[in-house]
Parts: C-alpha cells; structure tokens; sequence
C-alpha cells in the first residue's frame, strides 16, 4: 500500500468523526450559553419563540376552515380505502396518487411542525423541543426520500420468462462457477447447500466449497460430494478474501456465491443467467428467504403469523433500488459477471460489509445491477435473539464505514444522483435508531422535568396530525406489499435499539475498531433463555415509563378541581408513556430465547406415503399413509383409516418409507406412535442414508422451483390484536407451536 493511499484511509475517519463531533460540540455549546444567559443566544430564541407563538399566515391558513377538519381527513382516508380496493397490488398510477398524497400530507405536517409547535420558552423545554424536531426530521427525510424513489419501481419477473428461454434452450449457456465461502459452520449445513447447488438444472457449471477454516472433515465432505475445495492459509479480510483468494482458480465467465447456508431451487440460474445477455449487466441479486422463523417470530410463538424481517428490504425497498440503478449486493444468492468484477480489481475488502460496496463499485464503473423479485433460494435465519443482534450490529457497522473509505456512495466518482441519493438513504436508515431510542425517552421528561417538547392545541393535532398519521398507517402495509404492518415494524426496530444506536457512535469514532463475526448457525437449545445484555436498557426503561405514567395519574388526580391541568396529564406524553410500555413489554418478551430442541427444520410436506416393514414373525406388512411433516433426520406419516401397524410391531421396528410421487425409498426406524384426529400417526427416524437418497432428500426439501412463496403479514388491527395477545399470553405460558410430546398408543 502506498503512503499516499495509507494518508487518505487514516485522513477519511478523521474527517467524518471531525464532522459529527463537531456538530454535537456546537449544538452543545448553543445550549450551554442558552442556560447560562448568553445576551445574543437568548435573544435569538426568544425570537424564534414569538415566531413559533404568531406563525406566518400561509402556514396557518387551513385551520381557517376549523370544523371541517373532520371532513378532509375522511375524505383522504376514504380516497386512500378506495385506491387500495381498486389496486390491491401497488400499480403505477396508483402508488403515483398515494405516494403523492402522502408526500402532500407529510409536507403539509413538517411546515406545521417547524413553524408553530416548538416550545423554546425555556432553555429546558427548548432542548428537548428542538430534540425531537431532529429526530423527528431524521425520520422524515428517510421516508420523503423513500417516497420519491417508490415512483420508479420495477419487475423483472416477466423480463426473466422471455430471457430464461434463450437459457433453456441453450441458445445462452455461459460457463458458471458456483462458489460456497465457509467459515466453521457444520457439515450437515454445508451438506445440503453443495447438494443443492449440484442440483441446479443447469451446465455447464463448477461448484467450489471455500473453506476458510481449512478443516480435513469438511475436505472430506467436498471429495464425498465430488465438488471442488479450495482452502488458504490465513483468513486475511474474511468473507471477501476467501472469495478474492478463490476467483483466480476458476474458469466461469460468471460466479455464483451462496452462504454456507442457503440452498437454490434448481431453476436458480436458469432464471438469472439470462440477464447477462446484455454485457452491461455486473450483476443481478435475488432475495434471501428463510426455511425457519427468526427469534422474534419464535419467541413470540408467531411463527406461522409474522413474516421475516427481511422481507420489507426485499419485497419493497431493492425493488426500489433497482428503479434507481441502486441495487444493494447482498452477499448471497447473486450472480456477477466475472469480467465485471476483474474490472473493479475483485470484491472490497475496505470494509466489513464486502458485498454492499462491491455493487457500488460496479454501479460505479458504470455496470447495470439487476434485481430479481423471485425466491430462487433459501438459508438459515438467526437462530436465536444473541445471533440476531450480532449480525444486525455488523451489517449496521459495515455500512456505516462507508464514510471512511473510498468506496463512499456520496463521493465516488461514476455515480448518478438518483443512484447517491438512493445509497445514501440507506446509510441513514442506520440512525433512525438513535430517533427510536429518543421517542423511548422523550416522554420521561415531561414526567420527571416537567417538559412539554410539543406545544399544539387539540384542533392542532386532529387537523395536520390525525390525516398525515392515519393515511401513513393505512398505505404502509400496501405499499410494501403486505410485509409487514407499521405496528409491527415498530416491534422491530425497538428490539435493537439501544445496541443498534451505540454502534452508530461506535462506527463515526472508531470504524474500524471491530472485525467481522459470523452469525452462528446449527444450534439448539432445550430451555428457555433471558438474554439480559440486550434486555437491561429495555428493563431500565420500562420501569421508568411504568413510574411516569403513576406520577401522571397523580397529577390528574391531585388537579381534578382544574379541568385544563387535569387533562394535561392525560395528553400526548400520557399516550406516548403507555404506548411505549406496551412495546417495552413486547420487546422484553422477545428476549425470551423459547427452546429449539433440534437444528433440523420441519418441513409440512404431504406426499403419498407407502409402510412396507416385517413384523418379528416373518410376515411382511404394507401400509399406507401421507407424510404431513418431513425433516432431513425424520418424518411424520399418518396412515389411512383403512390401515393401522401390526399390534406386535414396537418403537425400533425397521420400516422401509416408500414416498410414491417422488419415486424415493428411504429406511427408517419407528420412534413413536400416537393418535392425532382419530388416526394413527407415527414418527420414523431415517436410517444412515446412501448418498443417493441424500441427495432424493435434499432435493425434495430445499430445491423445488416456487417452494418459497411470500405470505402477507397482518394488517394494522390484526397486528394490534397479536400483540395484545403476545402480551396477555405470552409463550413461555403457553409453548405455542412447540412441538408437542407424542401420545403413545395404547394397545389391548
């Protein structure tokens, strides 16, 4: 590395952390001089205060028509209603009038906020006034900018049926390489992602296991499976070096990366290989799905309600990335042109988060990044609430190092604006967590300082608050169609807030202070698990809501006599208070690890089912049933009503499971017997398995085209019930959707 280079790495954190420290060290300062009664900063606020108590006409002309306020905010509501019953699927002319509507009304909010709402009688009341107007624009700029790019949209599911008959045919058969980076996950993982990656209905095609870990049983398995292993002898720049160390021992004129986890459908490249016959395409990146619910799901006992979290950045956000050009490299379950990355001189190894400026390079270079909206794959989700957090936390510092290093979106030479513009929102997506820890906060100081950070009358909010709040409610879900509900969302965010806002600070003063941690995968549990390092902020911040909303009551009731100092204790931070804790309380449920007995998932799969086994007499017996649940261990049969096992056959009876549509005969032992819905059902545990019905398996699994199909997730008022519900039954009391223990049939 030249000295040259070496000054402008060590000069950039300098520059950006200068930059924020700064900011916060003047804003300090103001304050500071505001309290100790600095003439001029006085002066200055007490302007701005008689200003916010005599806004300008313009801004306050509509509360000219007051009683009608009711009218305006129904007929948008209904105008909204009425838009989604027509299109219930965002179409161009419909998300244009939404996105417009709500534009106007966010607009229409902000002008309201920032000229007749702040409070700055008091220096107090005055920083913590300004401080919500700043978390508050935080949140604002990140959703105007989202609208905007919402209006260039695109799918390019119809464009991937015309190219992936060229692929079909052969008329466009690029050379491929498949790679698998690895770094200590475990063989049975690792087993079903080689699999799954030689079943790809695809040639010619190379797959390569890079093990970074350089373990002889995982070289066995590569020689096992008959794939290619490549190891090195050190672990320099983690992910994207395995990778950059790999791609010069390869051939393909274009690469295939899978985590150790994810397993394609075997269409994976006959969808996407397409795209390449355009040689300005570098890359087109497909989402990630999960074969297993996320901890926040699980620990809920929601797993069959909630969709992942995931699924808002891939079902709304890349498409809109790829409307401008912006397409976020995911690092899994994408496909680059090998030339394309030779051209950027291989994957960025500046920073933790490889893949994300890895695409920037190429958009860069002037590359076009596609983005396919179709689930040709799916991996492993975090297992529990710990791996959840760790891997949040690296993609959060990953992406926040982009102000420190070359490969920034904001300063980078080849970008267009559209393409900063649409970048950049996804850095500051990252501080949207400090504003959610401030709205945790900001109620506690009117209890315990006396503050009113918002200062509006009743006909105030119901006018420019009610229809901006309500229409954004009501469009939040449709517009991200249907994955996930703002209350929801909400849920979410608020789980990793404290950790995810100290990253924030951690990444501006010390980028690169921590190295890359991989998500652990293939665990198990058998009990419940507190996680108290991510639960004491959330804990502390509970009972203090809990006490603040005791001193509001005291108030209310102390000031009865007063009818304007009794309702003041039940306004806005009131509301706030309880809405919060009903979240905190949520939050600190979610933080209840519920046990996961096996690392192996079950899949509800019902195939005809054919029992043939012999009974200790010599008779042979046949039976038939159909699966109901298949795991890569076990299956669960329910026979017919027509057919029971032999009274003499007990748990160990060898049993040969014949899965008739599927042409696949697996050896099994029986486990357990029960009666579920008056039918027999019995678990069978798989035998060692030859190779070839490993791979039958596997394949019948994890590789069948349009298996992972989206699901929408509960609307506004189904959302508040589940969560209501989450609350008064949690889990832990119930075992919701745990496996429950088998009843042994009897027999007389």
């Amino acid at each position: 590395m030249t000295s040259a280079r070496l000054s402008r790495q060590q000069w950039r954190p300098q520059l950006a952390t200068l930059f924020m420290v700064g900011t916060l060290a003047i804003s300090a300062g103001i304050a500071i001089a505001w309290f100790a009664g600095n003439g001029v900063i006085t002066t200055i606020f007490e302007q701005l205060d008689y200003l916010q108590q005599h806004p300008p006409t313009w801004a306050m002309t509509p509360m000219a028509i007051g009683n009608y306020f009711w009218f305006w905010a129904t007929a948008l509501m209904l105008l909204v209603w009425l838009i989604m019953r027509v299109s219930p699927t965002p179409q161009t002319w419909s998300r244009t009038i939404v996105v417009g509507i709500l534009g106007v009304l966010t607009l229409r909010y902000l002008i309201w906020r920032t000229t007749s709402t702040l409070n700055l009688g008091t220096p107090l009341n005055g920083i913590f006034s300004l401080g919500l107007l700043a978390l508050e624009l935080l949140i604002l700029f990140s959703g105007l900018v989202q609208l905007f790019l919402l209006l260039r949209v695109r799918d390019r599911r119809k464009a991937a049926d015309q190219l992936a008959q060229t692929v079909s045919s052969g008329e466009y058969r690029p050379t491929v390489d498949v790679l698998i980076p690895t770094y200590d996950e475990p063989e049975f993982i690792l087993r079903r992602t080689i699999i799954g990656c030689q079943a790809l209905d695809y040639e010619p095609k190379t797959v390569y296991l890079l093990d970074d870990t350089r373990r002889p049983a995982i070289q066995a398995l590569a020689a096992e499976l008959g794939c290619e292993y490549i190891t090195r002898s050190n672990n320099d720049h983690a992910k994207a070096g395995n990778l950059n160390h790999a791609i010069p021992q390869t051939q393909g004129e274009l690469l295939v990366c899978f985590d150790a986890d994810f397993v394609p459908t075997r269409n994976f490249l006959t969808r996407t290989v397409g795209f390449f016959q355009d040689p300005h395409v570098g890359l087109v990146q497909t989402p990630q799905s999960f074969y297993n619910p996320d901890p926040i799901a699980r620990n809920l006992g929601l797993e069959d309600v909630l969709t992942p979290e995931e699924e808002v950045f891939y079902r709304q956000i890349q498409r809109v990335r790829d409307g401008a050009g912006a397409v976020v490299c995911a690092g899994t379950s994408f496909v680059m042109r090998k030339s394309a990355l030779a051209d950027i001189g291989g994957f960025v190894t500046e920073a933790v988060s490889e893949d994300f400026f890895t695409g920037i390079q190429l958009a860069a270079k002037g590359y076009r990044l596609v983005y396919l909206n179709e689930k040709l794959s799916a991996g492993l989700a975090a297992e529990n609430i710990a791996a959840h957090a760790l891997q949040r936390v690296r993609w959060e510092q990953g992406t926040l190092q982009a102000f420190f290093i070359k490969s920034n979106p904001v300063t980078i030479p080849g970008l267009t604006p559209i393409q900063r513009l649409a970048y950049f929102e996804g850095l500051i997506h990252w501080f949207s967590s400090i504003a959610r820890v401030g709205f945790l906060l900001m109620p506690l100081a009117y209890a315990f300082l006396n503050v009113i950070p918002l200062r509006a009358t009743e006909a105030e909010l119901l006018y420019f608050f009610l229809p901006f709040y309500l229409v954004q409610l009501s469009v939040f879900s449709w517009l991200n169609y249907r994955s996930r509900s703002a209350l929801l969302s909400d849920v979410y965010s608020l789980v990793l807030a404290f950790p995810l806002a100290i990253t924030v600070f951690q990444v501006m003063v010390r980028p690169f202070s921590k190295g890359f941690k991989v998500t652990p995968k293939g665990t198990a549990s058998d009990r419940y698990r507190f996680n108290w390092a991510l639960a004491w902020p959330l804990v502390l911040v509970f009972g203090l809501t809990a006490l603040s909303l005791w001193i509001n009551l005291g108030h209310c009731l102390v000031t009865m006599a007063n009818p304007v100092d009794h309702w003041r204790g039940l306004g806005i931070s009131w509301l706030w208070s309880g809405y919060n804790l009903i979240m905190l309380g949520l939050a600190l449920l979610i933080l209840l690890d519920a046990p996961r007995p096996t690392p192996y998932e079950w899949f509800t799969l019902r195939r005809v089912a054919k029992l043939q086994l012999t009974t200790p007499d010599g008779t042979s017996t046949t039976v038939w049933g159909t699966t109901t649940m298949i795991s890569e261990v076990s299956a669960e049969v329910q026979l017919t009503k027509a057919d029971t096992l032999p009274t003499e056959v007990d748990t160990g009876q060898e049993i040969v499971l014949e899965l008739v549509d599927e042409h696949c005969t697996l050896p099994t032992n029986l486990v357990q017997q029960r009666s579920e819905d008056g039918l027999p059902t019995l678990t069978l545990q798989f035998a060692p398995l030859a190779l070839p019905q490993q791979r039958r398996l596997t394949e019948l699994l994890f590789c069948r085209p349009g298996q992972w199909q989206s699901r929408c997730s509960p609307n506004e008022l189904q959302s508040l019930w589940l969560i209501l519900t989450s609350l008064v039954r949690p889990r832990f009391l119930t075992n919701r959707h745990l496996q429950p223990k088998p009843v042994i049939l009897t027999r007389g």
